[in-house]
């Protein structure tokens, strides 16, 4: 099929969900990725975060490959040893106790939400439910996690939004201790906005919400959706800031590719579920957790990796902000490791038109904001590339 056939397929058959780029993708290969008439494209989207290990790596390939030929699905029903495989590797390198694997980070986050109630009810009585996360964050587009979600644009037409979710500005200590009550069961937050504009969090924000939620009784979660598996430079990006949370969630990069969620929780705290309590028919299958555990056995075997990514992010911020120093319609440059952001004056979303079309792949979040979360396996000739197209375009649109 050429690339119209398959737009105007999509455009029949696919409800109306997502404002999509017209190329119609067929194969990849590391950062490469190339369209159905074959043309080229260096992938700094990677999946949206997901591709930590480039397209197709050979290790995960097999991995799916291998299991496929003997069990692909089974139902959370019976125990299977690559699930069982994935927790203790997630649990053996992270502050956890314990893992619930679902399908995506909404389901992840969905998991977290749940869990914190849980363990509040049973606690402290029914008097303590309520989720405070941050403004402009983003936890996924489930009910509950739009409303946790802290973006009034997300929450347009879906409301009555359940209820028991506040928000306060990200960095914010003061507001953050003035919201937190007798009434919260947790504090939400993203390590390093990604929806709401590549906006890193302050370790002395972390320290407190640490310090708030633990003097007043309150869980405290991570969403390491994007950030998690490597994308900052560390495995987790709590592990820059030296403060563990309570329950943390994974997504995205965890599967390299497969759809896998993770929402992991200290003992204590993952007690509060017991049968019946959740679950997932599809979450923690036999191929999604073979493909995960492939994709850490890489990272945490390969020394390089993490010390990889942390080079090419400082690299790439350097190169950013050096572009940035001359050209007055980049405003901001901001991000931890292969997690990047550029605010611009210029419509981001023209500029994303423009570096497609000389073979680039980024994203917008918003008018004026770029990101860009290529695999961990960039190189810095392919980062230079971008950087020197990225002036083009936006001198060319100034």
């Amino acid at each position: 099929m050429i690339t119209e056939e398959v737009v105007q397929g999509a455009r029949q058959y696919l409800m109306n969900t997502y404002t999509r780029y017209p190329i119609a993708l067929s194969r990849a290969q590391g950062m490469r990725v190339w369209d159905v008439e074959g043309r080229e494209y260096l992938d700094f989207l990677a999946g949206v975060a997901v591709n930590v290990l480039g397209h197709c790596h050979p290790k995960v390939t097999r991995a799916i490959q291998q299991q496929a030929q003997h069990l692909q699905q089974s139902s959370n029903l019976f125990y299977t040893e690559p699930q069982v495989r994935l927790a203790k590797i997630l649990v053996d390198h992270s502050f956890a106790g314990k893992v619930f694997f679902a399908n995506s980070g909404a389901e992840a986050n969905e998991a977290a939400i749940k869990l914190a109630r849980r363990w509040a009810h049973e606690r402290d009585g029914q008097g303590r439910f309520e989720i405070i996360s941050m403004l402009n964050s983003f936890h996924g587009r489930t009910l509950a996690t739009l409303a946790a979600s802290g973006q009034e644009k997300l929450h347009t037409g879906f409301d009555p939004l359940p209820a028991g979710f506040r928000y306060v500005p990200f960095n914010d200590e003061k507001a953050l201790a003035d919201a937190v009550s007798t009434q919260t069961a947790a504090v939400m937050l993203e390590l390093v906005q990604g929806e709401g504009g590549i906006r890193v969090a302050a370790p002395s924000f972390l320290k407190a919400c640490r310090d708030i939620t633990r003097e007043r009784g309150a869980l405290l979660i991570f969403d390491e959706v994007q950030t998690g598996v490597g994308r900052t430079g560390r495995l987790f990006a709590y592990e820059h800031y030296g403060v563990a949370p309570d329950i943390m969630t994974l997504a995205k990069g965890l599967g390299g590719g497969m759809p896998i969620g993770a929402c992991l929780a200290t003992d204590a705290v993952a007690a509060a579920f017991t049968p019946g309590s959740h679950g997932s028919t599809l979450g923690g299958n036999p191929l999604a957790c073979v493909a995960a555990i492939a994709v850490l056995e890489v990272i945490l075997e390969d020394q390089d990796i993490l010390g990889h990514c942390a080079r090419m992010g400082e690299h790439f911020l350097k190169a950013l902000k050096d572009l940035e120093a001359g050209c007055p319609a980049i405003t901001n440059v901001q991000g931890l490791g292969l997690m990047i952001g550029v605010e611009v004056t210029v419509n981001a979303h023209d500029l994303v038109h423009d570096l497609r079309k000389r073979g680039i792949l980024a994203n917008a979040t918003s008018e004026h904001m770029l990101r860009f979360v290529p695999p961990l396996i960039v190189t810095q000739a392919e980062i230079d590339r971008l950087v020197v197209l990225l002036g083009e375009v936006i001198e060319a649109r100034r």
